[in-house]
């Protein structure tokens, strides 16, 4: 297990909370990271889960979702996840679509809950935060990442997914060794629970 601080650059006079973004591809333990850091007592915004939620409770995104994909994207006026994760897994203009849609919405919902917030540091978890730049709006970015055999393993164990579903889904993502180079921090998961616990508190404690 291993803590890499890759840019030393701090902004002067960034503004309170610093908001860190946290990231990692599937299988990585980024949910395992953000509760342990909210256990240390950090805020963390679910963007992934809070994602699913708005496009439940807003009305025009629901109506433009549906202009997109079709009525079949919402069944008695819920998200029909299954059918729109379908219809653009392997449709790339649709996904950037989509993904023009919700995340807008998810990026407000975010800054009223910062504004919400009195720790000097704020987490957003998000899948996506390289992909779609939105590490340029963070003072850091911290990224916990494994070896792909572990991340594949974690993943059938954890969801019950074939081999090959997973290798799909992993081959969409951006590469890790990618990610490695856009992170402040990284946090290597390729041990058991407890070291990933340590340092996650180690990273947490040099926190500046």
């Amino acid at each position: 297990m291993e803590i890499q601080d890759i840019n030393q650059n701090q902004e002067e006079d960034v503004p309170i909370p610093k908001i860190i973004g946290l990231t990692g591809g599937i299988g990585s333990g980024k949910t395992s990271v953000a509760k342990i850091l909210e256990e240390q007592g950090f805020p963390v915004y679910y963007s992934d889960d809070e994602a699913k939620n708005i496009v439940n409770k807003d009305p025009m995104l629901k109506d433009q979702i549906i202009k997109l994909l079709g009525s079949e994207s919402y069944i008695d006026d819920v998200y029909n996840r299954k059918y729109v994760a379908e219809k653009v897994f392997n449709n790339a203009g649709l996904l950037e679509q989509l993904n023009h849609l919700i995340h807008p919405a998810v990026r407000i919902d975010f800054e009223k809950w910062v504004k919400k917030q009195s720790s000097q540091f704020v987490f957003k978890e998000t899948a996506l935060l390289f992909e779609l730049q939105l590490n340029k709006d963070c003072y850091k970015s911290l990224l916990v990442t494994a070896d792909d055999n572990l991340r594949m393993k974690r993943t059938m164990d954890r969801d019950g997914k074939t081999y090959r579903e997973i290798e799909a889904i992993m081959q969409k993502q951006m590469p890790e060794k990618e990610k490695i180079k856009l992170a402040d921090y990284v946090i290597y998961n390729n041990s058991d629970p407890e070291t990933l616990r340590i340092a996650t508190e180690a990273f947490a404690e040099d926190l500046e």
